[in-house]
């Protein structure tokens, strides 16, 4: 059985991942933009590396600093705290 917290893992970063797409296409069509609060907290909330991805897939947010560093900095945190709670 998959395990309940993988789930809300890979849920995250669909979310963080297809946020990204969407808010690239809202903005080559000039409609109204998910809000980087939104984004950022999908990342923190545990889809950083569907965040992260997206960035790259999509060529979006990739020139603000919030975005560029941010980002990595939340992936790295969470394997750090993953690897401390659930594998040492």
């Amino acid at each position: 059985m998959i395990d309940e917290k993988l789930i809300i893992a890979i849920f995250l970063n669909i979310m963080g991942f297809a946020s990204m797409g969407l808010d690239k296409l809202f903005a080559v069509k000039n409609k109204r933009r998910i809000p980087e609060k939104t984004l950022i907290a999908l990342a923190v909330l545990g889809g950083s590396v569907g965040t992260l991805i997206g960035m790259q897939v999509f060529h979006h947010k990739v020139r603000k600093p919030l975005f560029l560093y941010g980002v990595p900095v939340v992936l790295t945190l969470q394997l750090y705290l993953y690897y401390y709670f659930f594998i040492r």
